[in-house]
């Protein structure tokens, strides 16, 4: 980012969200002057900081909901957000297939030449498939395989797709699990945030995911309590229901719905009360 002249011999910048400020000599100095930072042109400056936070998380969310659902995302799309580089850095590196579901290879670029990939042999391509789309980690067959490749290739995802923690479809169906009821937490409120600060909007004493499944919306819902936010609550059951909140089984929801449940409750329980041992 360009220097911002404050017009008193001062001018800022930001750099990696910190501001910076550099006196008439040219001198970056270790702190803000006060005077400096109570202008209106470090005003705007930290407003714009706080936009581009937002605007990245932005990004980052609905990167994420094209892979929950899986659906088909235009090339031409692609290429008209590629410029900004948080659309960049969401997208940089993501497993992407065309849309009869072969394997392109790991998006490396999207411009008027095409997409650009680097396929499984890691060799670069360039690419015009009408439409890509983003898989779900549980629906790929080889999943394992392309983890190693892109290990090997040495490039790393900022959406967690491969190495996303992921769950396979019961043998046997069930309508509910119950692997991560009776986790303890000291009060409501402290489950509650725990819930929203990883994602998961909290309704009616469930910890909600919403996934689009063959056609329709599937939420898995995960018990976490609803008394007084002050009082102590236990986990309970993980399950899911359809658009008109009907119950439905764990094959019923499907395979990403099934995963993303089954993720949410261990995220979630895994901030729970230890209780130490007594010696």
């Amino acid at each position: 980012m360009h220097w911002v002249e404050t017009g008193d011999g001062y001018a800022l910048r930001l750099e990696a969200g910190k501001l910076l400020c550099r006196n008439a000599k040219g001198k970056v100095l270790a702190s803000v002057p006060k005077t400096v930072r109570e202008s209106p042109q470090a005003e705007q400056l930290l407003q714009l900081r706080d936009w581009l936070a937002v605007h990245a998380r932005e990004c980052l969310a609905t990167v994420e909901r094209w892979m929950l659902r899986s659906l088909p995302v235009p090339l031409e799309l692609v290429t008209r957000v590629w410029p900004d580089p948080d659309w960049r850095n969401s997208l940089l590196n993501l497993l992407v297939l065309n849309s009869q579901g072969e394997v392109l290879g790991f998006l490396r670029e999207a411009s008027q030449r095409g997409l650009g990939v680097v396929d499984m042999d890691g060799e670069s391509q360039w690419l015009e498939p009408a439409q890509i789309v983003i898989p779900h980690p549980i629906l790929l067959p080889d999943l394992n395989e392309y983890r190693e490749i892109l290990t090997e290739l040495q490039l790393n995802q900022v959406v967690n797709q491969l190495f996303r923690e992921s769950w396979s479809l019961p043998a046997e169906d069930v309508t509910s699990v119950s692997s991560f009821a009776e986790g303890k937490f000291a009060q409501v409120l402290h489950v509650q945030s725990r819930s929203k600060n990883l994602g998961y909007p909290v309704r009616g004493g469930f910890a909600c995911c919403s996934v689009w499944q063959a056609g329709q919306v599937v939420q898995a819902r995960f018990w976490i309590g609803a008394g007084s936010p002050e009082e102590e609550t236990y986990t309970g059951n993980l399950g899911w229901v359809d658009s008109r909140e009907n119950p439905l089984s764990a094959h019923q929801a499907g395979p990403v719905a099934y995963s993303e449940g089954m993720r949410m409750a261990s995220q979630i329980y895994t901030g729970r009360v230890v209780e130490k041992e007594s010696e």
